[in-house]
């Protein structure tokens, strides 16, 4: 049979310290554990220290104050943190469970203390923790106030921006409008040949203008409410374009409009006025990014339902990295012809259109076979559109 151990060796080599001290806090006994940690023998502190003589500055004024009044009302205390100095001088804080007891007359206090070192190092750590966190969700909260507060004047001077827009856009038209007219009266007078050219700058350049302010208002509309407003009526598709084209010819006399169609008679519900916006800013792209050489290709189809508009040109192909935006709002193309270009709205106005029909705009380029818009619609509106 094994034998165990005897009550003295598990009383000496306990895993915490244990004392014994009289109602003064004169040590009566005191196992190994506790000399081992504080570096003293027992003969050092049996009957010659008091527990309140090894404890740190603030301990002995938190026993004289707490501790002992404590174990005279209640007669015993759990888990009090006290602050020993060792034998070297080294703080070594410990908490400690004490009991008041009677025994022949004579009062005595048996103490049980554990070392915390390990334990109070990882509360300040989570407590620094804590506090970072805290800091961390502080700095968090200023800056998402801040990001929405930013975000809103964004919106605000965007919106602003946007009306104005429209507003200034809304009130040119007026003056234009005289310019325009004034134009057509002059151009029944007898005029010498450079009048006649200077009276023609001035229309290309009123004509230019008014463009710029359609295009101008339906960028407001559809950033402001709620897209373009189109009216879908019966349309003959392939003489609406086909009568558009015919007007694009006089704009653009110096350039070749070729125009087709699949189909004799091909008709679907449409906005031929938006569709004739639609065509006129392709084909000015075209004119403005294209081969000047080459003829600009405008055909009409139908497929299963829909009906297709596409516009091609030969020239220099769209930059793979502007494809992908080539579409939205402010956005221009390469640098050829930027003495004729806009404001960057043409293509955005384009897609509007297109959404407006509930259908989409479509781009394919390369340097072989040029640049295709193609434009696709439902031919007629369904019950969401």
């Amino acid at each position: 049979m094994t034998a165990e151990p005897d009550a003295e060796a598990l009383y000496q080599q306990a895993p915490c310290a244990l004392l014994l001290t009289n109602d003064k806090g004169l040590i009566l006994q005191v196992n190994q554990t506790f000399c081992h940690w504080l570096g003293y023998t027992r003969e050092q502190l049996v009957g010659v220290r008091k527990l309140q003589e090894l404890l740190t500055v603030g301990g002995r004024i938190f026993y004289q104050t707490h501790w002992m009044p404590l174990l005279v009302m209640q007669r015993s205390i759990v888990e009090v943190k006290l602050d020993f100095l060792t034998a070297t001088g080294k703080v070594t804080p410990m908490v400690l469970n004490a009991s008041r007891r009677d025994h022949c007359g004579e009062v005595f206090d048996e103490i049980s203390a554990f070392i915390v070192a390990d334990r109070i190092r990882f509360e300040q750590e989570l407590l620094q923790a804590k506090r970072q966190a805290e800091d961390a969700l502080q700095r968090h909260v200023v800056l998402e106030h801040e990001l929405n507060r930013q975000r809103e004047l964004a919106v605000d001077r965007a919106l602003f921006a946007e009306q104005m827009i429209g507003i200034v856009s809304h009130d040119l038209r007026n003056p234009l409008q005289v310019v325009s007219m004034a134009a057509q009266y002059l151009r029944s007078l007898d005029m010498t040949e450079r009048q006649s050219t200077m009276l023609g700058h001035i229309s290309d350049a009123t004509a230019r203008s008014q463009r710029l302010i359609n295009d101008l208002l339906d960028f407001t509309q559809a950033r402001i409410g709620q897209g373009l407003a189109v009216s879908r009526a019966p349309v003959q598709l392939d003489r609406a374009i086909a009568a558009a084209v015919d007007s694009l010819r006089l704009l653009y006399p110096q350039r070749t409009i070729v125009f087709s169609a699949s189909d004799e008679a091909l008709f679907c519900q449409a906005d031929a006025d938006r569709l004739a916006q639609l065509l006129g800013n392709l084909v000015s792209n075209a004119m403005t990014y294209g081969d000047g050489t080459s003829p600009i290709e405008v055909r009409v189809a139908a497929a299963q339902g829909a009906v297709e508009i596409t516009v091609h040109n030969q020239g220099k192909a769209i930059d793979e990295a502007q494809l992908s935006s080539i579409f939205s709002p402010m956005t221009r193309g390469s640098e050829a012809g930027r003495e004729v270009r806009s404001v960057g709205l043409g293509l955005f106005i384009v897609s509007e259109i297109a959404k407006a029909h509930g259908g989409i705009v479509e781009v394919v380029s390369s340097a072989q076979a040029g640049t295709t818009f193609t434009t696709r619609f439902p031919a007629y509106a369904s019950a969401g559109h």
